[in-house]
């Protein structure tokens, strides 16, 4: 019991170290972009609005390397909220677009941030092609995001992108006893925006669950929902912890 208590106590200073001031990095005019993504209380069909308003935005408030870098994220974000609807093919014909401006950002001025946007972007496009795509493109994902630690070591966006590996990637590939760890990590060592703190939680969260370890990935999905209460993923991470219990 003492054991249980020592275990539930670190995860409280993790959680608490969590809920420090957001970073925020990205500009103010793509916040409502990321936040009703993220939320999913609306349809692809009704964020494109926002989406447009984000694009032009940044090209009336940006140019050049930046202007590429905001717009991969534009991108990136739209194809997010189509995958999420199981639309594939127009999710991957954002995250195209979002991997191009990317590389044109990279290529004018290699940033932290560019090379998160050329790794997420391919990340996500890998998702929407065929098994020869992934296994010719998958460990540039890694790569992009390795250099981006290079240029920003307390990157979140890049450690996560690093720790996914091994929470998400199928059997016999993938290492939750490690991703989890990696995933803490990064609650300590980066500088979080609000979606960082999300999917960081979340990911451990569902680490924990494949495991069923059900109380141990409670609070961490908690924490996540704390973050963006009507997110359908944690929904439903939560939703499965509940029935698991009551099966008990």
């Amino acid at each position: 019991m003492a054991r249980k208590r020592k275990k539930i106590f670190a995860i409280t200073l993790l959680l608490t170290a969590s809920v420090s001031l957001y970073a925020e990095r990205l500009p103010g005019w793509m916040l409502p972009l990321r936040d009703a993504v993220f939320e999913q209380s609306l349809s692809a069909n009704e964020i494109r609005s926002i989406y447009l308003t984000a694009v032009a935005e940044t090209r009336r408030q940006t140019t050049g390397a930046a202007q590429n870098l905001a717009l991969s994220r534009a991108e990136h974000l739209m194809g997010q909220a189509l995958l999420f609807e199981e639309r594939g093919s127009e999710a991957g014909t954002h995250f195209a677009e979002g991997l191009r401006l990317a590389e044109l950002a990279v290529q004018a001025s290699p940033s932290a941030d560019a090379w998160v946007m050329r790794a997420e972007n391919l990340a996500h496009l890998i998702q929407t092609r065929n098994w020869t795509f992934a296994t010719r493109n998958g460990l540039d994902v890694e790569r992009f995001a390795r250099n981006a630690l290079e240029l920003d070591s307390r990157n979140a966006p890049a450690q996560y992108l690093i720790a996914a590996r091994w929470v998400f990637a199928p059997r016999p590939f993938n290492n939750f006893r490690r991703g989890i760890e990696m995933m803490e990590a990064i609650l300590q060592n980066a500088d979080l925006d609000r979606d960082d703190v999300f999917n960081v939680t979340s990911a451990i969260g569902w680490a924990h669950i494949e495991q069923r370890n059900f109380d141990q990935a409670r609070p961490w999905i908690e924490r996540a929902l704390e973050v963006y209460p009507t997110n359908q993923f944690a929904t439903d991470l939560l939703a499965t912890i509940d029935n698991r219990g009551r099966r008990r």
